[in-house]
């Protein structure tokens, strides 16, 4: 009798629907970029249980997105280049405002940064953000470039002179053309957006100009490290890396002093939640992002990872000395003087690739 029970039960749990099944939620973000307690959190509160899965670059996460059938519910691109590509393509769902209440918390002067790109910000709300510029030891920096080196340029590594006299203790690019060309450009006095074959010769110059002095160009995540442990003593990189391997760097306690250098103008960017159009469980993602945006959930985010966050209403519950820090939280003369880079067109992009490619191989 048991034997004959046992097709037709399957054939029941089979057809209950999916409420009463398993509930997951698949996640692809950045590595080191959210606080672990915020994810055992949704799946207490909520009972949906998250797969998360890591990437170390925007090359990494749009390879896996174009493939199509990713299988993931939430992504978290980076406003230009990443989303602008996956919007243009299709490749993004709508977000139902309506099942995320806590969108109201969002700054409105932030998501206006990104409606250019995204009119009516209808497919993302921005989770992070940062700027691009210096890790450095600020000892050995001084001891080569003398006492009184400014610490607000990327004169400390972009002339030649100054390469030459860090090259001992360790130079380290992020492997991101993406991020470093526009803001090389920005240093020239040239405009960061500039596509044509001058704007792309004078930073491929530039950079060029320093390769024989650079020890690595690797993912940010790996110059996380480096800075931390002080096998690097400068380094080109995403501010919230820095500022995560000063703090490594002091709970270490092994004498290595690591500081960010913002320059004036530096490149601002922003990490956005998205939904990719064929996500499997759409449900689950809006009640994610509508998580995420609580006020006490992004300080404890913002706290672990030392990334400002979108929402205005979680800064008082930030941990004090990641609240007080200008490199997290810089001032606001500061940040009017930043630029967003844009999205170049494809033919530009492969320029860039070809320049990128002689940069790393140093020839």
């Amino acid at each position: 009798m048991l034997r004959r029970l046992l097709p037709m039960i399957a054939l029941l749990l089979a057809a209950l629907p999916a409420a009463a099944q398993e509930r997951v939620l698949n996640v692809y973000n950045w590595s080191d970029y959210i606080d672990p307690y915020a994810v055992a959190r949704f799946t207490r509160e909520t009972g949906i249980r998250v797969r998360y899965d890591v990437y170390d670059s925007l090359e990494t996460l749009e390879g896996r997105l174009s493939a199509g059938r990713s299988g993931y519910d939430i992504i978290v691109p980076t406003s230009e280049p990443s989303f602008a590509r996956l919007l243009r393509a299709g490749g993004l769902r709508e977000i139902d405002r309506a099942r995320i209440p806590n969108w109201r918390n969002l700054d409105p002067v932030l998501m206006e940064r990104v409606a250019s790109i995204d009119p009516g910000n209808r497919h993302g709300a921005v989770y992070l953000w940062g700027t691009v510029g210096l890790g450095i030891r600020v000892d050995r920096v001084r001891a080569a470039l003398g006492p009184d080196v400014p610490l607000d340029s990327l004169d400390i590594l972009l002339r030649p002179e100054n390469a030459a006299r860090l090259a001992r203790c360790g130079i380290m690019v992020m492997d991101s053309p993406t991020d470093v060309l526009p803001s090389v450009q920005r240093w020239l006095g040239r405009d960061p957006n500039g596509t044509s074959a001058e704007d792309l010769r004078a930073a491929g110059d530039a950079l060029m100009a320093i390769r024989r002095h650079v020890r690595a160009i690797v993912p940010s995540s790996s110059i996380l490290d480096a800075l931390a442990s002080g096998e690097a003593c400068v380094a080109l990189t995403y501010s919230g890396d820095v500022i995560q391997a000063q703090a490594r760097a002091r709970e270490a306690n092994r004498g290595v002093e690591v500081a960010y250098v913002m320059p004036r103008g530096a490149q601002l960017w922003f990490d956005m939640l998205a939904i990719p159009a064929d996500a499997p469980n759409p449900e689950a993602a809006h009640a994610f992002i509508n998580f995420l945006l609580q006020p006490d959930v992004m300080a404890g985010i913002t706290s672990h990872v030392r990334y400002p966050n979108a929402v205005p209403a979680s800064r008082p519950l930030v941990e004090e000395a990641v609240r007080n820090d200008r490199s997290v939280f810089p001032e606001a003369a500061l940040l009017a003087e930043t630029f967003v880079a844009g999205t170049p067109p494809r033919e530009a992009e492969r320029a860039r690739t070809r320049l990128w490619a002689r940069f790393k191989a140093g020839r």
